[in-house]
């Protein structure tokens, strides 16, 4: 396992140091490659991870502290823009620099921004927000439905007899992971609902959308722009240095995870997959989030704080910090 990991992180360098000509044969010789293959398998794998714990770690931030979902991602689409920004200029610089020149990509990197950032940390922070942790990662896999679709439509074909058994054990292992195998702990409002099938609706196009963008400026620079687009839309609206809940330490320390980990991290693992194994298999693959710890703390419902173990309350006597200093 170690060296597997040893090698995604060599080809994520190896990608992002490869001039826009070149990206695109190698994009192709990813998805032909038995190796390529399982190096996308696990970036994949490694990205769901670490959405499913960004979505526990969302949901304390909301029930323990009283984050609006929509601060959450103005703030965290901002700061893991800024990140991404930094690393394509000292990694990827001229690719960077192509993709701000490049005029006729502008449509689509926004649109990408929108859809693939802005409507999917909107959508499944608010439907975490109406339900709970597994109903939102239960109505986030029928984005496997969406990609199928999308797949067969445009090779004109029925969906084939292994990508249905697919499909549907993908989905009913979800439902019993995020759930225990006890549907009653489904909390599923009608709001909720059409905020999970939004956020299912925009989870596919995440694994369609940014693939050519990717394949020509890298998944840094791609990735940069379109936060950093998603976040400038966001703020005029959000306020966050208005509108910032008050945090203590572990705040603070769920929110550089949320950021770091969580969105950063998970995204450049997630897209850097998808390029070498497909949009079909990737989404199938992302369903990994729910094998993550997601109530730690908290069942999904507002409660009183909860501490880690090493501080009850009689012993976090730091003052609280105030995110808006």
């Amino acid at each position: 396992m170690k060296d597997v990991v040893k090698h995604a992180v060599k080809h994520i360098v190896k990608q992002s140091k490869t001039p826009a000509a070149e990206s695109a044969p190698e994009t192709a010789s990813f998805e032909r490659t038995p190796k390529a293959m399982l190096l996308g398998a696990v970036l994949v794998l490694l990205g769901g991870v670490l959405w499913g714990i960004n979505a526990t770690v969302s949901k304390l931030l909301m029930a323990d502290y009283h984050a609006d979902p929509l601060w959450i991602a103005c703030v965290r689409e901002l700061a893991a823009g800024a990140l991404f920004l930094a690393c394509a200029g000292v990694r990827t610089p001229k690719l960077l620099a192509g993709a701000v020149r490049d005029r006729r990509s502008y449509p689509m990197l926004l649109f990408a921004a929108l859809t693939c950032v802005l409507f999917v940390q909107v959508s499944y922070l608010s439907a975490i927000d109406w339900t709970n942790s597994g109903t939102a990662t239960v109505l986030q896999t029928l984005n496997l439905l969406f990609v199928l679709a999308y797949v067969c439509i445009r090779g004109r074909r029925w969906p084939g007899l292994r990508e249905s058994i697919g499909v549907a054990l993908a989905f009913a292992g979800t439902v019993l992971i995020a759930t225990g195998g006890d549907l009653s702990t489904l909390k599923l409002p009608l709001v909720g609902l059409l905020w999970g099938l939004a956020d299912a609706a925009c989870t596919a196009a995440l694994s369609i959308l940014p693939a050519k963008l990717v394949a020509r400026w890298g998944n840094l620079a791609v990735n940069g722009i379109m936060f950093v687009i998603s976040g400038l839309v966001l703020t005029p609206f959000v306020r966050p240095w208005a509108s910032a809940p008050q945090l203590d330490w572990f705040g603070v320390l769920l929110m550089v995870f949320t950021v770091v980990g969580g969105t950063f991290g998970a995204y450049w693992l997630f897209l850097a997959g998808v390029m070498r194994i497909g949009s079909m298999r990737g989404t199938m693959l992302g369903t990994s989030e729910p094998y993550t710890p997601r109530d730690w703390w908290s069942s999904g419902s507002r409660s009183p704080r909860r501490y880690p173990p090493c501080c009850g309350p009689g012993r976090c006597s730091r003052p609280r910090i105030s995110s808006a200093s």
